[in-house]
């Protein structure tokens, strides 16, 4: 084997067992869009369902089938009516679509059973359970217009559905369901996915679309977004975005403001784009993320003496090199801030060095009362966009006391000599600080 290739294979298993161990225990509920299931990478989608279900994941799998519910329609000459966006099923259109929906949940049933020699499912001896865990209710009449056989979620039968991920089945729902009257309805699967994510309170409600993820008008990737961030993209570009893109959008909404903490979108067509986006540090998609009382932005003259107040006890200690009111006025737009209730509870900077395309990531610090939650790694992260947005290829750090947290993000210490030349003739000897270098290209 390529010793190149197995040193990449080593490094990339070694960097994912932190989401491996973050993962483990957790619930996630995976929605298939019809137009996922049309793909000739459903096959390797199965076999990454299989790999998540094995590093101890509870999975929960919502199919859709839009297009071939359409596509069935039209074969048996009936019209597809919708009305607000939403299907109109009478009684010979609900035939159809449960001959479809029931076909592609015993197609799916087939494929996650597979356990052929030399395949990534070799052994995997899947469980897959279906059943009623979702009591659906009639939409009724909406300006006139009855919506005969089309439904919502009226309950969900939580300790059905937590009992056989106990026991370590895949939960596998359609997007029919059936009534307290005993009468079948036609849901959105995407509803239903929200519905069962927020009852059960899982972990991440994972979704595919056709492309990347969600692009911003420039064509680059959004990486992550927050519900109200999403509802604007929606009101100003929605009618742009593929009509799965929309119902993904719109269901995340809802979902994490219900408490679901992340939301990821990826490519159907992307080949392992799930597991790059669960297991990598940077993920690969767009991720829909909770509100919060915190806001992580660019800082302002109206924030240095938050920011002051913030940093002074580690200057006394020697901690950080002084700066005064003064030389923060002049640099306070390298600096970001993570604010919470009017008060500023961290704080970072990155000085760019343009002419040897680098950036200093400096002046990292967290308030005492709020240094369990991985803020510090929140404004890296954050730190790290902005230098990949400015195409530095590589980000530095001099530190005397944060030395294994810097290893643990990634950095490598090197020498002096390896510090941009303008940064080498400002170097403290007397201070003697370790210098480590992050690439990020």
């Amino acid at each position: 084997m390529n010793a190149v290739y197995t040193s990449q294979l080593v490094d990339s298993f070694r960097h994912s067992a932190p989401y491996v161990n973050a993962h483990r225990g957790k619930t996630f509920v995976i929605m298939l869009g019809g137009e996922a299931l049309m793909q000739d990478s459903l096959r390797n989608i199965i076999n990454d369902i299989a790999l998540l279900h094995s590093l101890g994941i509870k999975l929960v799998l919502v199919c859709g089938a839009r297009p071939q519910i359409d596509a069935a329609l039209v074969k048996h000459d009936i019209e597809v009516v919708r009305h607000n966006g939403i299907r109109i099923s009478d009684d010979a259109s609900l035939a159809v679509i449960k001959q479809v929906v029931g076909g592609m949940l015993l197609d799916l049933t087939a494929r996650l059973s597979m356990s052929l020699a030399n395949t990534p499912m070799q052994g995997a001896q899947l469980y897959v359970v279906s059943g009623n865990y979702v009591i659906a209710q009639p939409l009724g009449v909406d300006d006139g217009v009855d919506y005969c056989l089309s439904g919502r979620v009226r309950r969900i039968d939580v300790v059905g559905i937590e009992r056989q991920l106990t026991c370590g089945s895949i939960v596998l729902m359609g997007s029919i369901a059936a009534s307290v009257t005993g009468e079948s309805f036609n849901l959105t699967a995407e509803e239903i996915a929200t519905h069962v994510a927020i009852k059960l309170k899982a972990d991440k409600i994972i979704g595919f679309t056709e492309g990347v993820g969600l692009l911003d008008e420039q064509g680059q990737l959004i990486s992550e977004l927050m519900p109200i961030q999403a509802e604007q993209i929606l009101a100003a570009r929605g009618e742009h975005l593929s009509t799965d893109c929309q119902k993904f959008l719109q269901a995340s909404i809802g979902a994490c403001r219900a408490g679901v903490n992340r939301c990821h979108m990826v490519s159907y067509m992307q080949d392992g784009a799930m597991l790059q986006e669960l297991f990598s540090r940077d993920g690969i998609g767009t991720q829909i993320v909770n509100e919060s009382a915190e806001q992580l932005r660019s800082a302002t003259i109206k924030d240095i003496g938050g920011i002051l107040e913030l940093i002074r006890p580690l200057e006394q200690q020697g901690v950080l090199v002084r700066r005064s009111r003064e030389q923060l006025e002049v640099e306070i737009e390298q600096f970001s801030i993570i604010e919470r209730d009017g008060l500023i509870i961290g704080c970072a900077a990155l000085y760019p060095f343009e002419d040897e395309n680098a950036g200093e990531f400096a002046c990292l610090v967290v308030h005492p009362e709020y240094r369990d939650a991985d803020r510090g790694i929140l404004l890296l992260k954050h730190v790290i966009g902005q230098a990949r947005v400015r195409g530095f290829a590589q980000l530095f750090a001099l530190t005397t006391r944060s030395i294994h947290w810097f290893l643990e993000q990634g950095f490598q210490m090197v020498d002096v000599d390896s510090l941009p030349k303008a940064k080498q003739q400002l170097y403290n000897y007397q201070r003697r600080s370790k210098i480590f270098m992050l690439p990020l290209k």
